[in-house]
């Protein structure tokens, strides 16, 4: 089941956010008829699947990586991102990094940006994986991404 995802969280019926999955449970998602994984984490991630793209690919499903060093998040990294959502369409996403840190920040961001979120929303929907955590380096991005986003400046 594709719940078991470690921190799997169904935002709505398009779009899951979660750590890395296993391939069992990237082929649920498959079967669960996701048609694009997107990947956040890097090949040295903790739990790292080697050779996920092709993994995803002889699932029926695209796959888009977006390597997102955990230390240096940048602009150019959230800018990857929504295109790749821009280029998903309509169907299913499964989102995910190695824990949902990167995942639930970047999608709470373009939520913010394309979606109407108010930044109440985009915070209590990170806080469901951030709540307690202390990374200063994604704080700072965070803020300077909501700033941006704010003034209309990308």
């Amino acid at each position: 089941m594709i719940e078991t995802i470690y921190n799997f969280i169904q935002v709505h019926d398009k779009l899951a956010t979660a750590g890395q999955p296993t391939p069992d449970e990237l082929s649920a998602a498959a079967a669960a008829g996701f048609d694009t994984v997107i990947n956040l984490a890097t090949e040295r991630s903790a739990n790292a699947l080697p050779e996920e793209g092709h993994l995803v690919r002889s699932l029926g499903m695209a796959y888009i990586h977006i390597p997102v060093e955990w230390d240096n998040p940048t602009p150019e990294d959230f800018t990857a991102f929504e295109q790749a959502m821009q280029r998903s369409g309509a169907g299913k996403v499964l989102l995910h990094c190695a824990a949902n840190f990167r995942a639930t920040a970047f999608y709470a961001l373009y939520a913010l940006k394309w979606l109407g979120w108010s930044e109440e929303q985009a915070e209590a929907f990170r806080a469901r994986i951030w709540a307690g955590s202390d990374y200063p380096v994604w704080e700072q991005f965070i803020a300077r991404m909501k700033a941006q986003i704010r003034d209309g400046s990308r």
